[in-house]
């Protein structure tokens, strides 16, 4: 067994969620099996945004032919601080301080920015926040801890006039069969408004009219969120599945209407990413017409808005359910040693806050329950990891969700 047993870093605030302009209260606990010698202990509060692809393409011809692999990307920073916890920093040289054997807590207030856009995480690029314990060992490998935590832009549907307004599309395809065309397939599809926010019900209603002389096998409707990410020299765009709805065939000369079967939106980042300018999000609601045989889907493409406070006309007719009482973290208490990571030399106040706290300035509206990216977990290692480096590495950022008693509808269609 090494010296060092716990090199961890803890939030009061138990979900590790935050809005910008809030202090990210915690302490990092150090617990050694015997006395340790170091230059010191700090931390990193990083917030940043990060795309990054490759694409691979062949140039010349014949015996010129080559195969180039291009890269793209992009950085935004958002804040980078560190912060002393014990001893020196490195640029005051390499004499070593000792920390004692057992348990040392060290609290911590970092002040968050403003205007910081949502926690993201997608296929080629992301927006991520973490603080970093570092253990300063200059003759050797530093320890390391990482903790990602989640921030949530404010995205408020009643600052937004389209968001109450209904949203209407339509198409149609004409079928060849046997080299003869048949009669049209017909679709509208109908959205009683434009803007929701997670754990809302969505209702669908669509008019779908099969005048081919071909089967329609089935109609689905599927959210799909679809993410640009901007480099410096080019954007690339992503569409994602989230989750769908399917009903049956619809026999030739038949019609077929969705009546208001609902679509629940599950948690989610809110629409355009606000904040951040090389990653852009929206979401879209399609219903597809799926012909029997070999012919491409009849598609109505609706775009709306997933916010993070719904509307007031919503909530007064529909109040959510309150969200679940969190408790404290076990253990988490006024340490009684350490030094104070932040502006003020002030204690930590015990009476912190462990549930996330929804901004003063949203005025009569429920508190929102938190829940994971219904995307899931990734890996959050990055360059400035190593091998030795602990803590949360597998990470799904966190969002408002708020609870009117339904389960998210998912990509098996339930």
């Amino acid at each position: 067994m090494g010296k060092l047993n716990i090199f961890e870093i803890s939030f009061s605030n138990i979900q590790g969620v935050y809005y910008a302009g809030q202090n990210v209260l915690g302490h990092c606990t150090v617990e050694l099996n015997e006395e340790m010698a170091m230059r010191g202990i700090r931390l990193k509060f990083q917030g940043q945004a990060d795309v990054y692809w490759t694409e691979t393409e062949t140039r010349g011809t014949g015996d010129d032919q080559q195969t180039v692999t291009e890269s793209y990307s992009a950085k935004e920073k958002y804040f980078e601080q560190e912060v002393l916890l014990f001893g020196i920093w490195p640029a005051q040289g390499r004499d070593t301080v000792k920390l004692s054997a057992g348990r040392t807590v060290f609290p911590f207030c970092f002040v968050l920015p403003p205007n910081l856009p949502s926690s993201f995480e997608g296929s080629d690029g992301h927006v991520r926040y973490s603080v970093k314990g570092i253990i300063d060992k200059p003759w050797k490998f530093d320890h390391t801890t990482k903790r990602p935590f989640s921030i949530i832009s404010i995205l408020d549907l009643n600052a937004d006039p389209s968001a109450m307004m209904p949203v209407d599309g339509y198409n149609q395809k004409t079928i060849c069969c046997l080299c003869f065309a048949s009669g049209p397939i017909t679709a509208s599809f109908h959205l009683e408004r434009r803007g929701y926010v997670p754990g809302e019900v969505i209702r669908l209603f669509a008019d779908i009219r099969n005048n081919s002389s071909r089967k329609i096998d089935k109609s689905y409707i599927e959210l799909k969120m679809v993410t640009v990410y901007h480099a410096t020299t080019k954007s690339k765009t992503t569409a994602k599945e989230i989750g769908r709805i399917v009903e049956g065939p619809i026999l030739e000369g038949q019609s077929f209407s969705w009546e208001g079967q609902e679509f629940v939106l599950p948690p989610l980042p809110p629409s355009h990413l606000a904040g951040c300018k090389i990653i852009d999000i929206k979401y879209i609601l399609q219903l597809n017409v799926d012909p029997s045989g070999p012919a491409l889907d009849l598609e109505v493409p609706l775009e709306i808005i997933i916010g993070t406070i719904p509307l007031r006309q919503v909530v007064q007719q529909f109040p959510p359910r309150a969200p679940s009482p969190l408790q404290p973290l076990s253990g988490f208490h006024q340490p009684t040693s350490g030094q104070y990571a932040g502006a003020s030399s002030q204690p930590l106040d015990p009476s912190a806050p462990w549930e996330p706290v929804m901004p003063s300035n949203i005025p009569n509206m429920p508190p929102p329950s938190y829940s994971e990216c219904v995307l899931g977990k990734v890996n959050v290692k990055d360059e400035g990891d190593s091998q030795y480096t602990r803590g949360v590495l597998e990470f799904a950022p966190v969002y408002t969700y708020y609870d009117w008693g339904h389960q998210p509808t998912t990509m098996s269609g339930k």
